[in-house]
């Protein structure tokens, strides 16, 4: 009789499993929100790009017993020393590394129980209650008018900066916005959000942020169809929506330019400061 292969070892089984917990269990059982559902699969493909890029592990073989503790701990220490991550950030990629250990321990007791206990330990970081901060008006100003216009990089940035400003969105219903949720021609302009437990609501906007998106769309989306991605990047010739790195990558990037021209900016900007 043959010996049954070790499912903490089989990178099929992995594959599959973080397939359906993702596509599957997130959505359909545990009924989390669009948001909830790409916030944790973002975070496991961050712990799998660490695993192939750091630990040399092919994405193809990666299985479930390279989540043992000392890749977690190792993982940990590089988010916070390495990519001096927030720990908040860091604690909600070893939650939904947790949670996905902990779904596939329980359809597979046998031999990812085991793993998914000794990943318990792996704890989250303590997070301070720091005052909140915010860019003053005269800083939210400057980052406003920082992005280069003359290219169409710095136009869709102050874009995508001026939309925020106004509607207060989060990031992530920001980047996965389409044409079709816009409606500019109402009597009322506004725009419809799928939010937070699945709800819609609309924002009204302002003229300015009315016209700007008018401009926007002439430029960037001239016959483009409903479920096209506002925002967009373009790679090989296809376009495809940007990440929530990409735009924290931009606040910063635009606050180390208006502190170059002389206004002064907090230390450590984050999209969560617009307010």
């Amino acid at each position: 009789m043959k010996n049954r292969k070790d499912a903490s070892r089989d990178s099929a089984v992995f594959w599959k499993m973080a397939k359906d917990y993702v596509d599957h269990r997130l959505p359909d059982i545990k009924k989390a929100s669009p948001n909830t559902v790409t916030a944790y699969r973002n975070s496991l493909n961050k712990y799998i790009d660490y695993l192939e890029s750091v630990k040399g592990i092919r994405r193809s073989d990666i299985c479930f017993s390279d989540f043992s503790r000392v890749n977690l701990t190792d993982y940990l220490d590089w988010m916070l020393n390495a990519k001096k991550l927030a720990n908040k950030t860091c604690n909600l990629r070893i939650t939904a590394i947790h949670a996905l250990l902990e779904y596939s321990a329980n359809e597979n007791s046998t031999d990812l129980m085991a793993i998914y206990l000794e990943a318990k330990g792996v704890k989250g970081l303590k997070v301070s209650s720091n005052p909140i901060e915010y860019f003053e008006n005269y800083q939210m100003k400057a980052l406003l008018a920082a992005p280069d216009i003359s290219t169409q990089t710095g136009q869709r940035n102050q874009m995508m900066l001026i939309l925020y400003y106004d509607t207060a969105a989060r990031i992530s219903e920001l980047i996965e916005m389409t044409l079709g949720q816009l409606h500019l021609d109402a009597n009322v302009p506004y725009l419809t959000i799928l939010g937070k437990g699945r709800k819609y609501r609309n924002i009204p906007l302002m003229d300015k942020t009315v016209g700007h998106l008018k401009n926007y769309i002439r430029s960037f989306h001239d016959g483009s169809p409903a479920d096209t991605p506002l925002f967009y990047a373009k790679s090989h010739g296809r376009i495809h929506p940007i990440s929530h790195d990409t735009v924290e990558n931009m606040i910063k990037k635009y606050s180390k330019v208006c502190s170059e021209q002389g206004t002064a900016m907090p230390d450590k900007p984050h999209c969560h400061m617009i307010p």
